[in-house]
């Protein structure tokens, strides 16, 4: 159990709503049973009620840690910021709550316990008053903050310098990409004594893919932790950690499930660098993908709604050697990765594949196979289309490019594609709209018009959820499109 006090400023309203039409229990302190915690509930208004319940707390949690959850009653005169006014309040609330005022309280406590006078306070009040103004002089004397969008862009990412790091012992074995990944987690927890995994169903059952089965033999329970079915609370833990001085891996048992994580990742893992300079040393694993007959709700390539966020990286690797490397690149990185697996490649192909320690460089694509015709730009299960899609196709000469990463993606080598080709076809699994196919086709038009052939052609899969019958899925998906797309692309 943590030694947390758990304090609830409860004033009595949201913005504006009133706490007794948000709850239906009397007092928000009965919400501590049950998280099986001892409840408290004071005057909030009363300092020394305040400072005496604090300071016993400490004591009890220190002896036998546990966590605590009091509830300070208190009230909010003005309103919850300078425009919203307090007309949504009755005025005899306002004037029962300031003869509650909490600094006048204490004022007449301090008199009638003879500790200060009322000489002694107005010396103070006035001193506390030139200290703020000193203070707020002191500020507005800043010198006006100027623009740098170098300075501003420097911000967002936390400074790495990534070493490409090759094995040592040259030892291969052929791996699956269930295996690799397995591998890199369980390589990478040797390499970081700081790392902790976490995930639901991780430890004692291996999880639903069962990457990680037998891990707690080998690093323990503190180290391999199951988690409540909350992602939103596994993100921020991880958050929590990484602040501490560890790294942390979260799981997502489906990368649908991410959903209920979005706040703790979208607000939180990717701004905080750039709002504080902290830490956010965590690797969210993502098993994502159709094709296995699953249905709407475990089976989304989700990947775009995070490409769209500074501050985040996102890996989408195809193969079993890619899957290690880029995830064991992952966990050295101090930023946040969003690392995509797809399900349906993690027993349906093999590699051979470095059995201790070694990286691969983050935005850095893979050059699948050269050709002159045509560009096919993709990533994870794509390239696996891409390949199969070449072979209907003998006389053309088909390159493909294998991304890896999608935040940052390699412009680089999109650009040296698309110029040595003049045809590129963009291939997703993502539903098209709002893929990230879309954000490709602009970085092309935008940098590469003049060496184009023909119109950029982009296969994704349907706008619609993934369908659970496997006819519908099949229809569904980008790969029913993608030889039609092609010969359209030949014949141009």
């Amino acid at each position: 159990k943590l030694p947390v006090i758990f304090i609830i400023e409860n004033n009595g309203y949201g913005l504006s709503t009133p706490t007794n039409e948000q709850y239906n229990c009397k007092d928000l302190v009965d919400k501590a049973i049950g998280y099986g915690m001892e409840g408290i509930q004071i005057d909030g208004n009363n300092i020394t009620e305040v400072y005496d319940t604090i300071k016993e707390c400490k004591k009890k949690i220190i002896k036998d840690p546990r966590p605590i959850l009091i509830e300070c009653k208190t009230f909010r005169i003005r309103g919850h910021e300078e425009a919203s006014g307090v007309k949504y309040v009755p005025k005899e609330l306002i004037e029962e709550w300031k003869q509650k005022d909490p600094i006048n309280r204490f004022e007449d406590f301090l008199k009638a316990e003879n500790i200060l006078s009322t000489t002694d306070m107005e010396r103070i009040q006035k001193e506390k008053v030139a200290e703020i103004e000193a203070a707020l002089k002191v500020a507005f004397d800043e010198p006006q903050i100027e623009a740098s969008t170098e300075n501003e862009l420097n911000d967002v990412y936390a400074p790495f310098d990534f070493k490409l790091k090759e094995s040592r012992s040259g030892e291969r074995k052929q791996m699956r990409f269930v295996d690799a990944i397995s591998n890199a987690l369980h390589v990478g927890l040797k390499a970081f004594p700081e790392l902790v995994i976490m995930g639901q169903d991780i430890a004692e059952y291996g999880g639903v893919f069962k990457i990680t089965e037998n891990f707690i033999e080998d690093f323990g329970k503190e180290r391999i932790k199951n988690t409540p079915i909350c992602e939103s609370a596994i993100v921020g833990a991880g958050l929590g950690l990484s602040i501490n001085d560890h790294k942390a891996i979260i799981e997502m048992q489906f990368a649908d499930f991410v959903t209920c994580g979005f706040n703790q990742i979208i607000n939180n893992l990717a701004k905080l660098h750039y709002r504080w300079q902290e830490k956010a040393d965590v690797v969210v694993r993502m098993p994502c993908g159709a094709g296995v007959t699953a249905g709407p709700f475990h089976s989304q390539s989700n990947e775009a709604w995070f490409a769209h966020t500074p501050g985040l990286k996102v890996v989408y690797p195809s193969n079993p050697y890619d899957a290690k490397g880029l995830l064991l690149a992952s966990i050295e990185d101090p930023n946040p990765v969003i690392f995509f697996e797809h399900k349906a490649l993690y027993r349906s192909i093999r590699d051979e594949v470095p059995v201790d320690y070694y990286n691969v460089e983050i935005g850095k694509a893979r050059l699948v196979l050269e050709g002159q015709d045509i560009s096919i730009i993709t990533y994870g299960m794509g390239v696996h289309w891409a390949k199969k899609a070449v072979e209907a196709f003998p006389d053309n000469s088909i390159e493909i490019l294998d991304l890896r990463s999608l935040l940052p993606f390699d412009k680089e080598a999109i650009y040296e594609t698309t110029k040595k080709t003049g045809k590129v076809l963009i291939l997703h699994e993502d539903c098209l709209t709002g893929g990230i196919g879309g954000e490709l086709s602009a970085f092309i038009s935008e940098n590469c018009f003049e060496y184009l052939d023909a119109p950029l052609v982009r296969c994704g899969s349907m706008d619609s959820p993934v369908p659970f019958i496997k006819q519908l899925e099949d229809q569904f998906l980008a790969s029913s499109k993608l030889n039609d797309k092609l010969k359209y692309l030949i014949e141009y």
